[in-house]
C-alpha cells in the first residue's frame, strides 16, 4: 500500500506541475493581450508619442550616430491633405472603408505566395494590420508575429473608428531613414506641411511606403515613376473613412 501511495502521490506531483506549465504561459498570454487593450483604449482620445517601430529604427540609427533622432510631428486627420490619404488608400488598401480589418482573400493569396518561395516574403496587410505591427511589433516577419498582429487589429478595429485608425497610421507610418507621418514626409521630401501636398507628391509618398527607406535613396526608379502613375488614376475611386 504504502508504494502504491508514493507512485500516487508522484504522479500527483506531475500531474501539479503540469498544470502550472499551462497555467503560466495562459496567464502570460493574456497579460500582454490585456496591456495591449489598455493601451489601444488610451489611444482612442490620445495621441502615441513614439512606437514600437520607431523606438527600434531609433536605436539603428543611434548605433550610427549617438546624437540621431527621428524625425516625426503629429498634425490631425483634417490638417492632412485628403490626396495624400486617397492616394494611400488606394495604393495599400482599397478596401480600407469596407473591411473588419482583415483582407482574407489577400491573406490566402500572401500565404501561397510565401509557400511557394518557402519563407515569409509578403504579409498581405491592411492599414489596420500596418498600424498594429508599427504600434507593438517588430519588423520581424514570422507566422507567430502574424498571429498576434491579428489579435491587435480586431482590437484595433472594435476600439476605434477608422478615421482614428487612418488618423494615427498617417501619424506612426515610416516614410524613409528615420522620417515617420505624413507631416516629417512632406517637409522632408517637398518642403511642405502634410496639408498642402498636391496630388502627384501625394501619390509618390504613398508608392514608397512598402519600402521607404530604398526609396528615400532611390526617388527617380522607373518602377516608382510607373506605379505612381498608376496610383494618380485610382486615387479618384479611393473611399475615405
Amino acid at each position: 500500500m504504502a508504494k502504491k501511495s508514493g507512485k500516487g502521490a508522484a504522479a500527483g506531483g506531475w500531474k501539479r506541475w503540469l498544470k502550472w506549465l499551462l497555467i503560466v504561459p495562459t496567464l502570460l498570454f493574456l497579460g500582454v493581450q490585456l496591456y495591449f487593450l489598455v493601451q489601444i483604449w488610451w489611444w482612442v482620445d490620445h495621441n502615441p508619442s513614439m512606437t514600437a517601430f520607431m523606438r527600434e529604427q531609433q536605436a539603428v540609427l543611434k548605433e550610427k550616430n549617438p546624437k540621431a533622432n527621428i524625425r516625426q510631428q503629429w498634425v490631425p486627420y483634417n490638417r492632412i491633405s485628403s490626396n495624400l490619404k486617397r492616394a494611400v488608400i488606394a495604393s495599400e488598401d482599397a478596401n480600407f472603408s469596407d473591411h473588419e480589418g482583415v483582407d482574407w482573400d489577400a491573406l490566402q493569396k500572401a500565404y501561397e505566395k510565401n509557400a511557394k518561395k518557402k519563407k515569409v516574403v509578403s504579409g498581405g496587410s491592411t492599414i489596420t494590420q500596418q498600424l498594429a505591427k508599427n504600434l507593438f511589433l517588430s519588423g520581424s516577419r514570422s507566422y507567430l508575429r502574424k498571429g498576434q498582429e491579428l489579435i491587435i487589429t480586431y482590437m484595433l478595429e472594435a476600439l476605434m473608428d477608422k478615421e482614428r485608425i487612418f488618423e494615427i497610421y498617417l501619424n506612426v507610418v515610416e516614410f524613409g531613414k528615420g522620417i515617420f507621418g505624413a507631416e516629417a514626409a512632406a517637409r522632408h521630401y517637398y518642403g511642405v506641411s502634410a496639408s498642402g501636398l498636391g496630388a502627384a507628391q501625394a501619390a509618390k509618398l504613398a508608392v514608397m511606403l512598402p519600402n521607404p527607406r530604398y526609396y528615400d535613396t532611390h526617388r527617380d526608379s522607373n518602377y516608382l515613376a510607373r506605379r505612381t502613375a498608376t496610383i494618380l488614376k485610382r486615387m479618384g475611386s479611393a473611399e475615405l473613412p
